[in-house]
């Protein structure tokens, strides 16, 4: 009898694009490894709604959701339309109440709305929501991973970001989180597996530790 491999689906980060997981690596004799990329938000869509176009992507009953960062509130949205085998969220949130107090201001106060998308192109506007303060290497990550530019979903994303309200989570959601993320820090969040020196992009520079562990991830009941 030949068992069907698992399907995983990957959801970037917010404005980048799936060659994040350029250095991922399942087994391919296991899993099946699939990559979604952003769309173009719909005039004043919720997330939820967003989600659920997002789903029409998904091809596989059941499947596994990775999602990194922003993302990974997306694929949690996700997970609410449709049923998934395991859902694992990599340098993200799992609610609200782990949002920065940075993040929480700008929502009471309304100031992401000034965030200048419209200069997205010039690379530099996303420091604090993306790569965090090497400035050297964030050009370079910024030049090579992110894909979307447009200032529409740029000022969507965010808003959906800082506004995101869930209040409780799935229990049987996986949460990796590295304990130096400059943009999520480690202090706000909560049952966690911890990633020693991880930073925000370790989805990229500690790919190994994901290639030795997610399968295990994956597969455990």
């Amino acid at each position: 009898m030949i068992q069907s491999l698992i399907p995983v689906y990957f959801m970037p980060g917010m404005a980048a694009s799936s060659q994040i997981f350029e250095y991922i690596d399942l087994p391919k004799d296991t899993f099946e490894m699939h990559f979604l990329e952003w769309m173009l938000p719909l005039k004043d869509e919720p997330i939820s709604d967003y989600a659920l176009r997002m789903t029409k992507n998904i091809k596989h009953e059941n499947p596994v959701l990775i999602g990194v960062s922003f993302g990974g509130v997306l694929v949690q949205e996700m997970s609410k339309h449709i049923q998934v085998r395991k859902l694992i969220i990599v340098s993200s949130v799992k609610s609200k109440f782990e949002l920065p107090k940075t993040m929480q201001l700008a929502r009471t106060t309304g100031a992401y709305k000034i965030v200048p998308t419209q200069l997205a192109s010039k690379i530099d506007v996303l420091e604090k929501y993306a790569f965090g303060k090497e400035v050297t290497k964030r050009l370079a990550l910024y030049k090579k991973y992110l894909s979307v530019n447009d200032p529409k979903y740029l000022s969507w994303a965010i808003k959906e970001m800082v506004c995101w309200d869930q209040e409780s989570y799935d229990p049987n959601l996986i949460h990796i989180h590295g304990d130096n993320d400059p943009v999520f820090p480690m202090q706000y969040i909560s049952n966690c597996i911890r990633i020693p020196e991880g930073t925000h992009i370790m989805i990229i520079n500690k790919y190994r530790w994901f290639n030795a562990n997610l399968p295990q991830i994956i597969l455990a009941e």
